[in-house]
């Protein structure tokens, strides 16, 4: 062979997979009814007869008795039949914030789809097993602000995506946002600082975005018994105060949570420029949320979220002069350290759109130093994200299941890698589940639509469900791709 062809030939080879990469075709409105198809498969309770991820039966039919609550519903957030109401709550909250942005985007079906999906934990907030349920209950003695707070949140978002299909039901969700939100405002403190909760919860739903917190004693009288003194970690409010606020001033018009927000905005120090956004911290969802009131110019005194959320976009931008930008791997993905890390490429992903919709309507653009920056320019890089996650990276790999020609197989996900009841009627008791979770064999239920943590910082990914950081699909991953993949199935773009 020609030695001048065997020097070019690992570069012909790198330009072939650089085509093959970039060649797939992706189909938006596929992906987006698998998206939300996947909230299906995370149901919990009583499954309705008309449930399409058939798999999946009735579970957790006990929770609730031992405080006298019923308790059943609602999401399972990952894989491990964990309900917790904070990032379920989030969950939600993004459920509908794309309702609100791309409903009238989406296919009739997908659109009432989603509006189910989003009801499923709506309700829930105001498959077999014998492991016992433990419940956490949140009360005034044991506050957790963030969690009502998300709640509130939640409900007010869900108020407004329902408003023009069933007025009663958006009601009945801005009256009981209102009262999650008092609730939140009355008693502070993080439920990760709670002694009855924080042990069940953390280190995996640990609101580590935290209180700047202060010891102060408090002295409460039990009626009719006794009197006793604990200490409790308590400052000031958090983020998710003023998300709740936020989205009560959006849903309710009422002029009291807009100056909530003025009046404690900066105590809160919420518009600072965070530049991350998911279940634990809310900085720069409020931020690009309270901007539309800024370009619309329906509220004063709120000009630093505006600049808190470009400097936001900024940091996406490695051009730009931000003194702090968000990395990428190799392939282009948004990264940061931790677990699972496409829950910050959905989010961050959905932000972008929906700041690109805001300066869009007001004619607006972004000054990041010498880069200027408009909505074309936002929703082109929020395409690369969303066509890397459905495949066009070093990998070829879609990390949505069911999606594509190539995608995760041994995903972390109790349901998935258990034998179904229908083909397997014996039942698997708890510790009988592992030779199954470790064992080489593809998942025999296939989790359709469910998005994995993905790959890491050199865009690797091993397809293993024991490595629950990359292979576990969660609720809050997929939330906001539903918005952005709504987006794309109705205004596909090409890349510049």
């Amino acid at each position: 062979m020609n030695p001048l062809l065997l020097l070019l030939l690992p570069f012909w080879l790198l330009i072939l997979q650089f085509v093959v990469c970039n060649s797939i075709y992706l189909n938006y409105t596929e992906a987006l009814s698998k998206s939300i198809l996947f909230f299906e498969g995370q149901r919990s309770g009583y499954i309705p007869s008309n449930q399409r991820i058939t798999w999946r039966g009735n579970s957790a039919l006990g929770d609730g008795p031992g405080f006298f609550s019923d308790l059943r519903g609602g999401y399972y957030n990952g894989g491990d039949n964990v309900k917790s109401t904070y990032t379920m709550a989030f969950t939600t909250t993004m459920l509908a914030w794309s309702v609100i942005e791309f409903g009238e985007m989406m296919p009739k079906e997908e659109l009432r789809n989603t509006l189910v999906a989003i009801r499923w934990s709506a309700d829930y907030l105001p498959e077999d097993m014998d492991m016992n349920r433990t419940v956490y209950k949140l009360q005034a003695i044991d506050p957790a602000s963030e969690v009502a707070g998300e709640v509130a949140a939640a409900l007010a978002a869900t108020s407004i995506a329902f408003r023009s299909f069933d007025p009663y039901y958006s009601d009945s969700l801005l009256k009981a946002a209102s009262g999650a939100f008092d609730y939140a405002d009355l008693y502070h403190g993080s439920y990760s600082e709670t002694v009855l909760i924080k042990y069940g919860v953390c280190p995996y739903y640990c609101a580590f975005d935290g209180y700047q917190a202060s010891i102060y004693s408090h002295t409460h009288t039990h009626t009719h018994t006794h009197t006793h003194t604990y200490k409790r970690m308590v400052t000031h409010w958090q983020d998710e105060l003023i998300w709740g606020a936020a989205w009560l001033s959006k849903a309710s018009k009422d002029e009291r949570y807009m100056e909530y927000i003025q009046k404690n905005g900066d105590t809160l120090a919420a518009n600072e420029n965070i530049n991350e956004f998911g279940w634990d911290k809310k900085h720069a969802g409020i931020n690009v949320l309270l901007s539309k009131e800024v370009l619309e110019r329906k509220a004063y005194g709120l000009d630093s979220y505006k600049t808190s959320a470009d400097n936001f976009i900024c940091t996406l931008i490695p051009e730009s002069s931000s003194s702090s930008h968000i990395a990428y791997t190799p392939g282009g993905l948004i990264y940061r350290e931790g677990e699972k890390n496409l829950q910050h490429s959905t989010s961050i992903t959905f932000l972008l759109l929906v700041y690109a919709k805001y300066l869009k309507q007001s004619s607006g653009s972004i000054n990041c130093g010498s880069v200027r920056v408009g909505p074309a320019k936002l929703r082109v890089m929020a395409k690369r994200q969303v066509d890397y996650i459905l495949g066009k990276n070093p990998k070829g790999m879609s990390y949505m299941v069911g999606y594509g020609r190539k995608y995760p197989q041994r995903i972390h996900h109790r349901g998935s890698f258990i034998p179904s009841i229908k083909d397997h009627p014996q039942v698997i008791k708890c510790k009988e589940g592992s030779i199954y979770f470790n064992s080489s064999n593809p998942n025999p239920n296939i989790l359709i639509g469910a998005v994995v943590g993905g790959p890491q910082k050199d865009d690797e990914y091993e397809d293993d469900r024991t490595d629950i950081s990359k292979s576990e699909p969660t609720t809050y991953i997929n939330a906001p791709f539903v918005g952005a993949l709504a987006f794309f199935a109705a205004k596909p773009i090409h890349h510049n």
